[in-house]
């Protein structure tokens, strides 16, 4: 919901340092691949309760994940390189649900519940994609992209600003965990609508 308005902000900066390392030599993919190494950190990070650690590997994670696609228009934007970003943001997003589960056996349900969830925000945006591409459809709402991006409430605005949230406040993962599954899943029927109307 809020990935508009952030685009607006970070784009700039992360253009000009995406411009810097494509200068340098440095391709989208390795900042990509570099990025998911880091995020897949904060999993056992936060099976230990290194709360601090983790959210540092999240927000490079995340960081990354914005640097890559700069990294790509100044460079050669690829469909792989597309395929390659989607992919490792949704294996860190769960990996962070399933390393608070390892943390405390209580917040095991609403991990869970929340790796669930991402399933439904996930097939729903990639389903709607690939049929998108085969209409011919595009948007640039949320920047140039590799492939059809849907909004939602929960984006990735959202879902950075709770996995902040998890690692500050960690005694109540089980609570914010089930009301951002629950959110997540009010943007999975709204996608499938939308669906309903674009395809039915």
């Amino acid at each position: 919901m809020l990935d508009p308005l952030m685009r607006r902000i970070i784009d700039p900066p992360l253009d000009r340092v995406g411009r810097r390392l494509a200068a340098a030599g440095i391709s989208a993919n390795a900042v990509t691949v570099v990025g998911f190494g880091v995020g897949a950190l904060a999993i056992p990070c936060l099976a230990a309760q290194w709360y601090g650690a983790a959210l540092a590997a999240i927000l490079v994670n995340r960081l990354a994940d914005g640097l890559d696609g700069a990294v790509a228009r100044h460079t050669m934007p690829s469909d792989f390189g597309g395929y390659l970003d989607i992919v490792c943001d949704f294996i860190v997003y769960a990996g962070v649900a399933f390393g608070f589960a390892l943390a405390r056996p209580e917040n095991a349900v609403p991990a869970a519940f929340l790796i669930l969830s991402f399933v439904g925000t996930g097939t729903s945006f990639l389903a709607f994609a690939i049929l998108a591409a085969k209409r011919g459809l595009a948007s640039e709402a949320r920047g140039r992209k590799s492939l059809y991006y849907l909004g939602g409430l929960t984006e990735g605005t959202e879902t950075i600003a709770v996995f902040v949230a998890f690692c500050l406040f960690p005694g109540v993962f089980p609570m914010l965990a089930c009301i951002f599954a629950a959110l997540c899943w009010l943007t999975t029927v709204a996608r499938v609508l939308t669906a309903w109307r674009s395809f039915g």
